[in-house]
């Protein structure tokens, strides 16, 4: 009996204690949850929104199996469609990858369509350049890529640096690749032959010079990193000059055919300065010694190292004959 009695009041303790654990665990939710700020209470707002159903290229022309409406949360994104029927037949500029949003500055306008045209800014032009593998980096140039036009021929009997022979000059810096891809063309034989061609990013006075350089010269093009936007000032190099680690002189003008080229200015011939002439010694005046000898007197001078002696008999005589 004394045990099963202590066992029941064990147990009873344990029960009360266990009974105030749980309403003091509840008051104090009940405190927290009063407590807690509104703000947190509330959700952020969800919204619907056209996005691409797959990875759309460059190029494309949109269709309703392109896009598809997904939940955004937050803040609609700027340029962003609420409907997909808004961007059907709209063309894409840039590279959009799967359940993004499509935004209107990664399309073409509307009624521009697909295709490398729509890709074009207003203003600029696409140039096609035929490469081969070395020309064109071994594949490494690909659409969005920075790269150098690097020409390499012959100049003109004109040019002032034409007997160096072949010659190689950067012409055009930091241009844009829109695509590259292959193209089919067809040999002498008739026969499909597959051709590397680059479509590059130029302004028109930049694609007439393309358009000479493509059929006149050899092209290759030079890959660049797109952050680094500096234009180099190079002057070229030649043939000649590749043993010798020099580059070319800056083109002169050269003077029309026909005209017989300006002689060098002479030098202007100066007299020459006359000499100065040293002055004349200074020359102290002579010494005169009177000599009386009876009634004749005589003078003798003394300048230097000779001496002029004058008689003056007459005039002593004169003197003589007065006396």
């Amino acid at each position: 009996m004394g045990k099963n009695e202590m066992n029941k009041r064990f147990v009873g303790v344990l029960v009360f204690a266990f009974v105030v654990a749980s309403v003091a665990s509840l008051l104090l939710y009940r405190l927290l949850a009063s407590t807690r700020p509104a703000s947190a209470k509330t959700t952020a707002p969800t919204i619907h929104l056209a996005v691409a159903a797959r990875n759309l290229e460059a190029g494309v022309v949109l269709k309703e199996d392109d896009i598809k409406l997904a939940e955004w949360t937050g803040p609609a994104p700027d340029g962003a469609f609420p409907r997909p029927q808004d961007l059907v037949g709209r063309g894409v500029t840039t590279r959009i990858v799967a359940r993004e949003p499509i935004l209107e500055s990664r399309l073409a306008s509307k009624g521009a369509g697909g295709g490398l045209a729509s890709m074009i800014p207003e203003g600029m032009r696409a140039v096609a350049i035929r490469v081969n593998d070395v020309a064109g980096v071994a594949g490494f140039v690909t659409p969005g890529m920075r790269v150098d036009v690097l020409i390499s021929g012959t100049p003109g009997a004109n040019n002032a640096n034409a007997a160096l022979g072949v010659q190689s000059k950067t012409m055009l810096q930091n241009v844009e690749v829109l695509s590259a891809g292959q193209d089919f063309k067809k040999d002498a034989e008739g026969k499909p032959v597959i051709v590397q061609v680059v479509n590059l990013l130029v302004t028109p006075e930049q694609a007439e010079m393309l358009s000479l350089a493509s059929t006149q010269t050899t092209i290759q093009l030079v890959l660049r990193n797109p952050l680094d936007r500096m234009v180099a000032k190079t002057s070229g190099t030649a043939v000649a000059l590749l043993f010798k680690g020099g580059n070319l002189a800056v083109d002169k003008p050269s003077a029309p055919l026909g005209t017989r080229p300006a002689s060098p200015p002479r030098p202007r011939l100066e007299p020459p300065a006359k000499r100065a002439e040293a002055p004349p010694p200074k020359r102290d005046p002579p010494f005169v010694m009177q000599i009386i000898s009876g009634a004749s007197r005589s003078e003798v001078s003394f300048a230097g190292p000779s001496a002029e002696v004058k008689n003056n008999n007459n005039e002593v005589k004169k003197n003589g004959e007065n006396k």
